[in-house]
């Protein structure tokens, strides 16, 4: 495979994929002004009146910007070795995503749909395609780092919230049951402990009676420990992978499985041991 790749192709691939010259970030900095520009225009299709006066230029500028979108996605399948696996890859689906809806709304006639206006949304998950510039590369690892630590701890708290919904929700029904105050069930009931819990408050069940308004505000000052337990899980991994991740890892990323990470002194891949 790599006998039969040009050399215009690797130079190709360091442009698109990385991030260590010059041309590599101009590109990576004209990726990201497209795809905010792309979802304003989303955003200000929405708006009835706006969409009226300059629907046809926000037509115009969309496909600009999905031609751009189209010859960079066709580009990245001839720069990469093996061309499915980035198709089928969490970024590549994100990329065909981004260009579908207008090429489907143009086949099949549904311009203006509001749910291809949704689709072409998730255009802005590929601002996570620049965090691999230098200024980003270690930071966004450090917090990849830090919640993969926290991972575990986090699993076990939530869970034991969710147990503690079910008993104050379970109490909480067992107090208002039945006093027309909303706590139809216990379900409902759970309903409101989470939402009291997490501080969301919406106010659409409350409690009547002087004991469940006692009970419900001992559940509200609850609510303050759920939101510091896991920040503070998060918090300490995050020193612990700073301390520990002093060094910024090159933007190279892998021709043949695609992954990035790899030290600045890397001559083959730490994933699949291709050379990079």
């Amino acid at each position: 495979m790599k006998d039969n790749f040009a050399p215009w192709r690797n130079e190709l691939h360091e442009i698109i994929f990385e991030a260590d010259t010059k041309l590599g970030k101009l590109f990576d900095v004209s990726l990201l002004v497209l795809i905010i520009i792309s979802i304003l225009l989303v955003m200000l299709e929405s708006i009835e009146d706006i969409n009226i006066l300059y629907g046809e230029w926000f037509a115009i500028a969309e496909w600009v910007i999905t031609i751009y979108f189209t010859i960079e996605y066709i580009l990245r399948l001839i720069c990469v070795y093996k061309p499915s696996k980035y198709v089928f890859s969490f970024f590549g689906s994100i990329d065909l995503l981004s260009i579908l809806p207008s090429y489907i709304e143009l086949i099949f006639g549904l311009a203006g749909s509001q749910y291809f206006a949704a689709v072409r949304a998730m255009r802005l998950v590929r601002v996570f395609r620049i965090f691999k510039l230098a200024k980003f590369l270690n930071e966004s690892k450090v917090l990849v780092t830090a919640l993969k630590a926290s991972q575990a701890k986090i699993t076990v708290f939530l869970t034991f919230i969710l147990m503690v919904s079910v008993v104050i929700g379970s109490l909480m029904y067992f107090i208002e049951g039945g006093q027309g105050s909303g706590f139809t069930s216990i379900p409902r009931s759970i309903y409101w402990a989470i939402v009291t819990l997490t501080t969301v408050g919406y106010g659409d069940i409350a409690p009547t009676t002087a004991i469940g308004q006692f009970f419900a505000a001992v559940v509200m000052i609850m609510g303050y420990g759920v939101l510091a337990v896991p920040t503070g899980i998060v918090s300490a991994e995050l020193v612990s992978a700073d301390s520990s991740m002093l060094h910024t890892p090159s933007t190279q990323a892998c021709k043949s499985c695609l992954k990035e990470g790899h030290d600045t002194d890397a001559i083959f891949c730490k994933y699949c041991g291709e050379e990079l």
